[in-house]
């Protein structure tokens, strides 16, 4: 039997979390064995809703083959130093989230393994094939999904391992994109949250003005969203050409709402700094100074 499908001992921390819960449910439904860890009252309730208990982490952590940090992107530094030295050897620490790997924020050590995941969440124009599927708009309960993943540190043997986790964590998954975490921090927060949910905040305060403005709200809702989908459908499926007075109120759009220069959102020393913001190092910095 191939030693990637044998049954491994799991720690999941922060697993009464939202996407703590999220791994959970879909984990349970394999046959590794799991070990659950938290502190809030409210999570240990969630977990306790699923017919579970949890473990104490200075007993989980030396049991365990895999684990994940299922915490805030500005904890996982601090989490980290407690977490990896009580590891045993050998095994892989599975992050779900690029930012604290990027910024070197994760603890170090040599003899573990270092694996970030990433899901794609359910793509706009992909058909999903149920009502369940289609209402599950992040992915990891019906719909279908992508997800990347990135060996950060260790062998290619320890990414074998994680990549089956994670696709189980993230189930149902069409495909595992094999990446950098470099290039997984373009994607987000770059590319998915700099720019793709700025301008969705955009869009929605471009709604909010206009019916401030007298506009009835159904009529603009229902007319910007499907106004969001047809330029979407343009630009990423090419399904027909922008007409020649669209480009012409695009070119103004550019000229008046974003900067000539706002690609430097993907430079390095850009992706330091909303990393910075995001992991709070300024008042980490600002609290040693």
């Amino acid at each position: 039997m191939d030693a990637n499908t044998l049954s491994k001992t799991i720690t999941l921390i922060g697993a009464g979390g939202k996407m703590g819960c999220r791994l959970m449910d879909n984990l349970l439904r394999g046959k590794d064995r799991l070990l659950f860890c938290e502190t809030s009252d409210v999570g240990i309730g969630r977990i306790a809703e699923r017919g579970r208990s949890v473990t104490p982490v200075e007993r989980a952590l030396p049991e365990s083959d895999v684990v994940i940090l299922a915490v805030p992107d500005a904890l996982i530094g601090s989490i980290s130093k407690q977490v990896v030295p009580q590891m045993k050897s050998g095994a892989i620490l599975i992050l779900l989230d690029p930012a604290a790997a990027y910024a070197n924020q994760v603890a170090e050590r040599d003899d573990i393994g270092v694996v970030v995941t990433h899901p794609c969440h359910p793509a706009l124009f992909d058909e999903q094939e149920t009502l369940e599927a289609r209402q599950d708009m992040f992915g990891g309960i019906a719909a279908k999904q992508d997800i990347v993943i990135a060996l950060h540190q260790g062998n290619e043997e320890q990414l074998a391992i994680a990549e089956g986790i994670c696709i189980r964590m993230f189930a149902p998954v069409v495909t595992c994109h094999r990446i950098t975490v470099e290039q997984m921090a373009l994607l987000e927060p770059a590319a998915a949250e700099v720019v793709a949910a700025a301008a969705a905040c955009i869009m929605k305060e471009a709604m909010d003005e206009v019916v401030r403005m007298g506009v009835p709200e159904a009529a603009a809702r229902s007319f910007m969203l499907g106004h969001i989908q047809i330029p979407l459908a343009i630009a990423f499926n090419q399904v027909n050409p922008f007409s020649d007075a669209a480009r012409i109120a695009i070119d103004y759009g550019y000229e008046t709402i974003f900067q000539p220069d706002w690609k430097k959102v993907f430079t390095k020393e850009s992706l330091q700094e909303v990393l910075k913001r995001m992991l709070h190092l300024e008042q980490e910095q600002e609290c040693r100074g």
